[in-house]
């Protein structure tokens, strides 16, 4: 599933985007149908077709050339979650628009981690934390304790620890990861219904029942914004956020 190896099952698959459907694994299947359905429920808010735009911005980063309205404009012709056609009973998928760019960075970690936790628990090892860069899946509390201590950083101080078992924490934000152009600065998370990266300062941290759930809800909750996130994570159920959000963050 990822998006820097050519060779990976992911970029085989882009790289016949326009064409016919592609018969794909079980677990690319079963992510790209995740994420199909939280594009939905968030009308584009998280969308893993973003990768023309975060190609721009990768680069951005890399080198200071900022993107030009052209190149977002030319990006943007090959974005949008409705340029996916999944087929279940085949368990195909097909990509409409040639040039799209899959980019599984806000779901398929959390992904790994559940099937990582998955085979410790089918060899017996049922007390585990795993982590992997912002996003952590635990099975059963530690003996003799409520669950797994975890530091929340972006909560209020009375909030700021929790106990997670059996469940899953993620965090999401640009607290590491942007660009500065022109006093503004524009976080490495971008807006899949504009092709921007955010301009506001956005933390958010989701627990949920599972790590591709926290994973892809962290992500899409930056994208929302803090008033109209608070109000998404409230039709999930199971899950809950800490989402802190400082607007139009100028240097």
């Amino acid at each position: 599933m990822s998006d820097y190896r050519a060779d990976s099952e992911l970029m085989r698959l882009c790289a016949r985007a326009g064409g016919p459907p592609v018969p794909v694994s079980e677990e690319l299947f079963f992510v790209l149908k995740r994420a199909q359905e939280l594009s939905r429920r968030t009308e584009g808010a998280f969308d893993v077709t973003v990768g023309p735009f975060v190609q721009l911005w990768r680069r951005a980063r890399r080198t200071g050339q900022f993107p030009t309205e052209a190149e977002l404009a030319e990006a943007r012709a090959r974005v949008g979650y409705e340029k996916i056609v999944l087929n279940e009973a085949n368990r195909t998928v097909q990509l409409l628009t040639p040039g799209m760019r899959l980019d599984l960075g806000g779901i398929a970690k959390g992904y790994a981690l559940d099937c990582a936790l998955k085979v410790l628990q089918e060899h017996g090892i049922r007390h585990a934390l795993l982590e992997a860069g912002g996003d952590i899946v635990a099975g059963l509390a530690p003996p003799g304790t409520a669950g797994w201590r975890v530091e929340v950083a972006n909560a209020a101080p009375e909030r700021r620890w929790v106990y997670l078992a059996l469940g899953a924490i993620s965090s999401s934000g640009d607290t590491e990861q942007y660009v500065e152009y022109q006093g503004k600065r524009y976080s490495h998370i971008v807006d899949p219904r504009t092709g921007w990266g955010l301009t506001s300062r956005v933390a958010a941290t989701v627990i949920a029942r599972d790590g591709i759930t926290s994973d892809s809800l962290a992500t899409a909750l930056c994208a929302l914004g803090e008033a109209r996130g608070r109000q998404f994570i409230r039709s999930v159920p199971g899950a809950r956020a800490y989402i802190r959000e400082i607007r139009d963050w100028t240097l």
